[in-house]
């Protein structure tokens, strides 16, 4: 692992829908918060399902943070003393995070991403199969699958989506494991 004292690094966390990736997230946050160290958080403004200024998980655990409308926002907001910087729904933006989060590493900052790694079709969801590659540390999580229990690693679309960027939680997803998920 890269030396934590002199580096900046890139760290993923990644799984289908109701793995714990924002639950992760904010774990490890805390962790940074009870060292004392600077950090930030942000999210992409289109991920307002349950707050518009915090990471929330479906459990409602909360962390405040900033809200961008692009990847190259998070670069302009980042204060020169934060050491760790945290990015929730990290598949939500285009491939200008791929540069934004290797800036920041670059500096010398901590950076913990964390996003859905396939979509609803079993398609790489926007730059995450980039950022799978340019990360030093990747961690896949797994749910459970809500037909027989088993581990899940696919997000399940319950309604007709036309196409169209569904951002949602229960009741219009449900994690499922290989032989229960169908691509919608």
């Amino acid at each position: 692992m890269t030396d934590e004292n002199s580096h900046g690094w890139i760290e993923i966390i990644c799984g289908c829908m109701f793995s714990g990736k924002t639950e992760e997230l904010i774990r490890r946050l805390r962790r940074v918060m009870y060292a004392r160290r600077n950090f930030q958080v942000f999210k992409p403004s289109k991920d307002n399902r349950y707050a518009e200024e915090e990471v929330v998980t479906h459990l409602k655990d909360r962390l405040p943070c900033t809200t961008v409308p692009s990847a190259a926002a998070i670069l302009e907001l980042v204060h020169s003393d934060t050491e760790v910087v945290g990015i929730d729904e990290v598949q939500f933006f285009d491939s200008d995070i791929i540069k934004v989060v290797n800036d920041l590493a670059n500096r010398g900052v901590r950076v913990i991403t964390a996003g859905l790694d396939r979509d609803s079709m079993n398609q790489s969801f926007g730059p995450m199969a980039e950022l799978l590659v340019t990360a030093e540390k990747v961690d896949k999580l797994a749910a459970v699958c809500m037909v027989c229990g088993k581990n899940a690693h696919f997000s399940q679309v319950l309604t007709e989506k036309d196409g169209v960027l569904l951002i949602g939680g229960a009741g219009v997803y449900e994690a499922r494991c290989r032989k229960h998920f169908t691509p919608a």
